[in-house]
């Protein structure tokens, strides 16, 4: 939605969270007489201080909190949506039919953009991978910002753009579903099961994915991985420029592993040998993925091999993705507590081995299916499994479902908070052996997100048994 539409249309915030938030600033700044709506669920008491002082700098508001909050879209034109509110709520379709115009932070963005956007997509990797072409574009390009959820809220940031900005936005299904709009350059790592308790099917859940190449033209680009299904079906329906990524086989055009190097090929079958796999500063196979994808995006837009290769090098690994908290009492600890989905979780005992002897699981029920991780536990070397609720339950089972003799293999054991957690990991694990903390499961409930969740066990780690 074009900045000059909010000029004469009643509009109202829905959610005032970080986006919600930011959208506020980016729109009070272009209007500053307008009178806004402010909707949330939450009573003001509870939105924070932050939140609570600009509220009471803007006299310009009308305010609808608490849980009728929703009911407010009757009195506006225009309904800026924060993606954390489910579009598929039967009040938006109500709103629709009622000709209500139905945006969001992102379409904003998209819509005012003067820039090139690269967006990134997929279940995993996204804030790696984004991060990773932040720190290769910026090599070359100054003039280079990481917007959305690992970075800056984008439209903080989009007064500062012009022609020649790049923002490298990571894009959420929840922020793809309403786009009716892609970025010139996407990349869409694979898809897996994920936020099925916010989707009416895996379907809907893919199909929201697939916005960010949907609306793609000729003139634009779209790297995909190569390796998996869903995304080359998808990218088979793009209109982009189509370049894939691989660590299985090589790629024309795109980039691969080859030897001890990520090579690049063109689109006129030129090989170039970018980056040796020795110099990549992360950990694990599947993070060859994301820097496969980084390099692909560096090369279409014009940095140099050497600057390519800067780039990755220097990269700093993310907090909570397979992060290593460090050995105490001769036990090695690691935080990947952005790991909720078991595709995730089975990557990092692919990467980290045998020696990984406790692995603290479980958290909010999203209905994924763990019988392809409980059949790798049962691979692996570890003996503990820490359970939280609700799916350390579900896990558990499907560890017995698999092998009924897992009681007489496996402690497991189920906590009620971190606290718990850490203190038996501290009490099972033998010296010389790692203990994981990769829940596979989101961390709602006893926790606000995955940071909490990852700073609770970094803090208790590191303090005295």
């Amino acid at each position: 939605m074009r900045l000059a539409d909010f000029e004469n249309k009643t509009t109202v915030i829905l959610g005032l969270g970080r986006e919600g938030q930011s959208t506020w600033r980016y729109l009070r700044a272009a209007f500053p007489e307008k009178i806004f709506g402010l909707a949330d669920h939450l009573p003001l008491e509870k939105l924070g201080d932050e939140v609570v002082e600009m509220i009471r700098r803007d006299s310009r508001l009308r305010l609808h909190l608490g849980t009728d909050y929703l009911k407010s879209m009757a009195e506006y034109q225009v309904i800026v949506k924060s993606p954390g509110i489910p579009i598929l709520l039967p009040e938006f379709g109500q709103a629709a039919q009622l000709g209500k115009r139905i945006t969001s932070h992102t379409a904003i963005f998209f819509a005012n953009c003067p820039g090139r956007i690269i967006g990134v997509t997929g279940t995993k990797g996204k804030s790696t991978t984004a991060s990773l072409i932040h720190a290769i574009l910026r090599q070359s390009l100054p003039k280079t910002f990481l917007v959305g959820n690992i970075g800056a809220p984008a439209l903080d940031l989009l007064p500062e753009g012009d022609a020649a900005t790049a923002f490298v936005y990571e894009l959420s299904s929840h922020q793809l579903i309403e786009l009716q709009q892609s970025p010139q350059t996407a990349v869409l790592h694979n898809i897996v099961p994920e936020h099925l308790d916010y989707y009416e099917s895996f379907d809907q859940y893919v199909a929201a994915k697939e916005n960010i190449t949907r609306y793609q033209t000729t003139d634009d680009v779209l790297i995909y991985d190569a390796d998996h299904k869903m995304p080359c079906d998808i990218a088979s329906r793009s209109r982009a420029r189509r370049f894939g990524y691989s660590l299985e086989k090589p790629q024309q055009p795109g980039c691969f592993l080859e030897g001890d190097w990520i090579v690049w090929s063109s689109e006129e079958s030129k090989r170039e040998k970018v980056l040796r796999i020795q110099d990549v500063p992360l950990l694990g196979r599947f993070n060859l993925a994301n820097v496969a994808a980084a390099v692909a995006a560096g090369k279409l837009m014009g940095v140099a091999n050497d600057k390519i290769a800067e780039g990755v090098q220097s990269f700093q690994p993310l907090e909570h993705r397979l992060e290593l908290v460090g050995t105490y009492d001769e036990i090695t600890y690691y935080n990947d507590a952005i790991a909720t989905v078991p595709e995730a979780t089975i990557a990092a005992l692919d990467t980290l081995g045998e020696t990984v002897e406790t692995i603290l699981l479980g958290g909010a029920d999203r209905q994924l299916d763990f019988s392809l991780l409980a059949k790798r536990l049962l691979e692996s070397n570890i003996r503990t499994v820490i359970l939280f609720p609700p799916t350390g339950k579900r896990i558990w089972d499907a560890i017995c479902g698999q092998e009924p003799s897992a009681p007489s293999r496996f402690a497991h054991l189920y906590v009620e908070s971190m606290e718990q957690a850490v203190s038996l990991a501290k009490q099972q694990t033998a010296k010389g052996k790692i203990c994981l903390h990769s829940p596979a499961s989101p961390s709602f409930g006893l926790f606000r997100d995955y940071r909490e969740r990852g700073e609770q066990f970094k803090q208790l780690v590191r303090e005295s048994p």
